[in-house]
């Protein structure tokens, strides 16, 4: 679970800012989305407002760019030319901090760059503020010399100090986080950095405004609970589905015996695939799943949706015949299904992209009233329809603007305090909290001055 992001030089964010799902102590509405962990409450849900280059997409890019640094180890090759701050000094580190919840203990993770080297990073186990932290690991980079310097009380043993010697020496790159490395060392004093990973690797799950859900098909095929939860799901949205099945077909029905090469290049993937599974998309927005199965037979499978017309006679239509929003619904199925019943931390860029807002604004009322969540829900988002207080909370509330020097500032509707009551989104769309776009001059723009053709 997440409690806090801090973020300085990261793309739009010029100045350090802080993103928390700490609830203000003064506010006493909707009390049930507050979680408690080990005594300590944080928030279940957060929605992120502002306008067009405002620089919502960015909060969630940088949690993505942190996620990639540590779990695919990402090396950092101009990474302070084109993810720092544009009109930062180039001698000015790039920094983030993040502490969080995961398996009960509650971590601190910071991570600083310098001119695309690690100068450093450091993870503890929290004191949530009320103990103090105690370090698990802390590296330094020598910026001129790239000499690194591994520090763990961990490894104090005459082992554990040869180890440290090695990560020094030979491990740790000046370009690349060494917190999946230390994950992979057989020690068990380590237990605790490999737990903070698989929040990063597991319990955050970042989705851009254009990402599928994997193997969804596969999913539905295979899962009878999740099936049944995913048709109950559409069909509650009322947009004619009643059913959803998944049609399985020979890899020789489905392609042809004529296309020989496709079919060989397609079985020697499957076979190089770790789960003996590979998908592929087909007329655009048509997911397929190609999987050898026990029996060793090869098959093809798709989703296909059925649609009840006169005298309920059942029509079935694949996925490339239905419209985006309702594609987009039944790419929510899985996250929505996993933030509900896991402790899972879902951020979603755009979250009403094609879907109507008032279709939108029931799914996210549904996990707001759900007093049986165990996850977190952070999205940004454009649809005022959702500012209601009667489904967040104000310190849920989050809204990006740029200052003058074009850096994004980020703050809560808990700073204006105001009455729990009050029609917050009357007064967003006057621009009462700012993050609205700035439409003075349009009104003056002639745009029939600038006819090409005379």
């Amino acid at each position: 679970m997440l409690i806090r992001l801090i973020i300085d030089n990261i793309l739009s964010f010029g100045e350090e800012r802080e993103f928390n799902m700490l609830p203000m102590p003064r506010l006493r509405t909707l009390k049930e989305h507050k979680y408690n962990i080990n005594g300590f409450n944080i928030l279940k849900m957060a929605s992120i407002y502002g306008a067009n280059g405002a620089g919502k997409s960015n909060f969630v890019k940088s949690m993505l760019i942190l996620q990639e640094l540590i779990v695919d180890e990402m090396p950092l090759i101009n990474f302070s030319k084109n993810r720092r701050f544009k009109f930062s000094n180039k001698n000015q580190p790039q920094t983030f901090i993040i502490e969080f919840f995961q398996d009960g203990k509650s971590f601190l993770y910071g991570l600083e760059i310098l001119n695309d080297v690690v100068k450093a990073e450091e993870l503890y186990l929290s004191g949530l503020g009320k103990k103090e932290n105690i370090l698990l690991f802390e590296r330094i980079t020598d910026e001129e010399s790239k000499r690194i310097t591994f520090i763990s009380p961990l490894l104090k043993d005459d082992e554990g100090k040869i180890l440290t010697n090695i990560i020094e020496n030979n491990l740790a790159k000046p370009n690349k986080t060494i917190f999946k490395l230390l994950t992979t060392l057989n020690k068990p004093e380590l237990q605790d950095i490999k737990t903070a990973l698989n929040w990063f690797k597991d319990s955050l799950v970042i989705v851009t405004p254009y990402a599928k859900p994997a193997a969804l098909v596969q999913k539905i095929d295979t899962n009878n609970k999740f099936k049944i939860f995913t048709e109950d799901l559409m069909k509650s949205f009322h947009i004619g589905i009643s059913k959803i099945e998944v049609e399985k077909k020979t890899l020789e029905e489905f392609f042809g015996e004529n296309d020989l090469n496709k079919l060989d290049k397609i079985m020697k993937e499957l076979d190089s695939s770790k789960n003996k599974m590979i998908g592929l998309q087909i007329n655009g927005s048509q997911e397929i799943i190609i999987t050898k199965e026990d029996n060793d037979n090869i098959y093809v499978k798709k989703l296909r949706v059925s649609h009840k017309g006169k005298s309920n006679i059942e029509v079935m239509f694949d996925l490339d015949e239905e419209s985006d929003g309702t594609i987009r619904l039944l790419d929510f199925a899985p996250a929505f299904q996993d933030v509900a019943i896991n402790k899972k931390v879902y951020v979603i860029d755009e979250i009403e992209r094609s879907i109507h807002p008032l279709l939108i604004k029931e799914l996210v009322r549904k996990f707001s009233k759900d007093d049986q969540s165990k996850g977190q829900l952070i999205f940004t988002t454009h649809e005022s329809n959702l500012l209601d207080q009667s489904i967040f909370r104000q310190d849920e509330i989050w809204f990006t603007e740029k200052d003058k020097n074009g850096s994004t500032d980020l703050y809560s509707l808990s700073d204006f305090k105001e009455h729990n009551t009050i029609d917050i989104r009357k007064g967003y769309l006057m621009g009462r909290y700012g993050s609205v776009p700035f439409l003075g001059n349009l009104k003056d723009l002639n745009w029939h001055d600038y006819d090409t053709k005379n």
